[in-house]
């Protein structure tokens, strides 16, 4: 890395500037939705398109076209290595592999073609399917591949565990329970996939599958993981002895729980997995079609696809009030009127579900968005600042009261600690992320820097003072957070700078000092890491073993977080500062748009990974705009909290 505080930055003068915000501003109006709401495509790894071919063979519900379609998308994002990876340009992932090279037999491709024998090879070299994870092997014992004793046990009878119980439903994230519950069914019942064209992976085992031992096995990260193993041990013994009467009644709860919680067609949990294990559990209970239930339960798994000409792939979720607030607040600061956005998003306001929040929160008043179209057990803090700093910032008074609701019910989800989880408080029973099921590690939803700063900036926008026990309490979480070298870790999105400039964008809001210890090291830290282009990238190998990762390509997204973090922190007329913004006018294109192939955001941590299409688009933006905004005005404070 360069020196780049004795090097003589960049200039983009203000004529050039005022065109890049300009063109910028024009590309992304052109993605607006007549009402006035954007949606941009969310791309996950090769493992939702694959599954959702394997969920028509489960079915027999084939769409030859669709699947040839999705075909083109798995072959073209094969990896150098003969498999796929979890994210762009990334490494060799088993579970991924298996799962992309099952869907591409079932669509027909040849075993002997060139691209599945490498696949194929590269498996094998790994150590075989047997070495996939829980959620692989779960998918594959529907169709017959492995042994259902491949999977760690679950009884169905979790359904009636009280809550003080060590092992709740409760006690693990959103996501979690959406997707458990309906696959407790699936796994005590053991439904085969009609599979109408018989397909099959035994080559990709390099011990036969019903010949392998040690499905469930370490290495595990505590003694919980072996306490956990034993346990695994007892329930295989018990639970035969389970009385039918108490797995009935369980099922019908989880049943329940299901479609109590369908959501139309946006789905169970508004997430694939979920909406994917439902339509499979009313299947496997013999609804037919047609019936309200599972039609519904389809309908939502098809508005995932992305279908194009010549090729088609399946999004794990929809995003679009994370998009339309992301790009309002970027609109918001190239002075383009939020009017319609706002307008949008305000009666999407959940203000009469009371979620499962509420088992932590008893009382509170809902008050709260979710990050998709309609998912109202389960809005999320983070979304909810992000619109209710948007409101604020427009202006209408007709918004006052939505804006009071969303104040209310954010400080009501503070976590002891002083942070905030996405979707709840509290989700904190880390022993769980032992139990043979979570060998993802990531079953919770403790609180992280990065949703909490969201909050900060929110509460403090809105007129919290530093003083107020909830902004003290949230600070000094904030603080405890920051990393030795001065970053923060970022859980949803990529990763230490995307941390480190929400926090800082936090602290600006809340009235830290720009000359505050804090501040200044996260400063250090983001001009010790901008690459020798001016701009800044990090990939996913940051949250696996490479220290902060690989800063191998600069993408926009995180060059525009990074620019914004140096504003937020006082660090406007900063060389670094400079050439961060000269990096996006320079990679900018005619039409006023970006291209960034590498993903920028997460799902989980080291097993899911997401790419936003709109952060190429709005986060620039916001960042030219913002600079634009501050040269104007000397170098003012920023005023707004994101």
């Amino acid at each position: 890395m360069m020196a780049l505080d004795v090097i003589t930055a960049p200039v983009v003068d203000d004529g050039a500037l005022l065109d890049s915000v300009t063109r910028a501003a024009a590309a992304l109006m052109r993605h607006r939705r007549a009402d006035g709401h954007f949606v941009f495509e969310l791309e996950a790894d090769a493992t939702i398109p694959a599954e959702y071919v394997l969920l028509e063979h489960f079915l027999d519900r084939i769409d030859p076209e669709l699947e040839a379609r999705i075909g083109v998308y798995l072959r073209a994002i094969q990896g150098e290595h003969g498999g796929w990876p979890l994210f762009h340009d990334g490494a060799f992932n088993i579970s991924a592999s298996v799962k992309a090279y099952f869907a591409l037999k079932a669509i027909g491709d040849d075993p002997d073609a060139p691209h599945m024998r490498r696949a194929r090879e590269a498996i094998l070299a790994a150590g075989g399917a047997e070495r996939t994870n829980v959620f692989t092997r779960a998918q594959l014992a529907l169709f017959g591949a492995v042994p259902w004793r491949a999977v760690p046990v679950m009884p169905v009878e979790i359904m009636h565990l009280p809550l003080w119980f060590p092992f709740h439903l409760s006690k693990v994230s959103y996501w979690s329970r959406t997707v458990i519950v309906p696959l407790l069914v699936l796994m005590v019942l053991r439904p085969a996939a009609r599979n109408p064209r018989g397909i099959g992976i035994p080559e990709l085992f390099r011990t036969p599958a019903g010949q392998v031992t040690d499905w469930i096995r370490g290495p595990y990260r505590s003694g919980w993981g072996r306490f956990f193993k034993a346990v695994d041990v007892a329930l295989r013994l018990a639970e035969p002895l389970f009385p039918k009467a108490t797995r009935r009644r369980a099922i019908d709860k989880a049943v329940g729980f299901v479609t109590e919680r369908l959501n139309g067609e946006d789905g169970l949990g508004a997430i694939y997995p979920a909406m994917a294990n439902s339509v499979m559990m009313f299947d496997t209970l013999g609804y037919a079609p047609d019936h309200p239930d599972a039609a519904i339960a389809w309908q939502s798994v098809r508005k995932l696809l992305v279908i194009e000409e010549d090729r088609a792939y399946c999004q794990p979720c929809l995003s679009p009030v994370w998009d339309t607030g992301l790009a309002g607040h970027a609109l918001a600061e190239a002075g383009v009127s939020t009017d319609a956005a706002c307008d949008w998003l305000h009666p999407l306001q959940i203000t009469d579900v009371v979620g499962d929040w509420a088992v932590r929160r008893p009382g509170l008043r809902p008050g709260g968005w979710a990050f998709q179209y309609n998912n109202p057990h389960y809005p999320d803090v983070d979304d909810t600042a992000v619109v209710g700093l948007l409101l604020h910032r427009n202006g209408d008074p007709a918004y006052a009261e939505a804006i009071e609701r969303a104040r209310e019910w954010v400080i009501g989800m503070q976590s002891s600690d002083g942070g905030w989880g996405a979707f709840e408080p509290e989700n904190t029973h880390h022993y769980l992320n032992h139990i043979p099921f979570a060998d993802h590690g990531a079953l919770l939803d403790p609180p992280t820097a990065d949703v909490s700063a969201r909050c900060v900036s929110f509460l403090a926008q809105i007129g919290m003072l530093p003083d107020d026990p909830v902004m003290a309490r949230a600070v000094a979480y904030l603080r405890r957070e920051q990393e030795a070298d001065g970053s923060w870790f970022g859980r949803w999105g990529t990763n230490y700078i995307y941390g480190t400039w929400s926090v800082l964008c936090a602290l600006n809001a809340a009235g830290v000092a720009h000359d505050d210890q804090a501040m200044r090291r996260a400063v250090d830290w983001l001009v010790s890491v901008q690459r020798d282009d001016g701009g800044w990238g990090e990939d996913e190998e940051s949250y696996g073993e490479a220290a902060h990762g690989r800063y191998k390509e600069s993408t926009p997204s995180q060059t525009a977080w990074a620019v914004l973090g140096l504003m937020a922190a006082g660090a406007t007329d900063h060389p670094a500062t400079a050439r961060g913004i000269a990096y996006l006018a320079g990679t900018q294109k005619l039409d006023g748009e970006w291209t960034e192939a590498p993903y920028t955001a997460v799902g989980f941590p080291r097993v899911f990974y997401l790419r936003y299409h709109g952060y190429k688009l709005y986060f620039p933006l916001m960042a030219l705009a913002r600079y634009r905004n501050l040269r104007r005005g000397n170098g003012r404070r920023v005023e707004v909290g994101f």
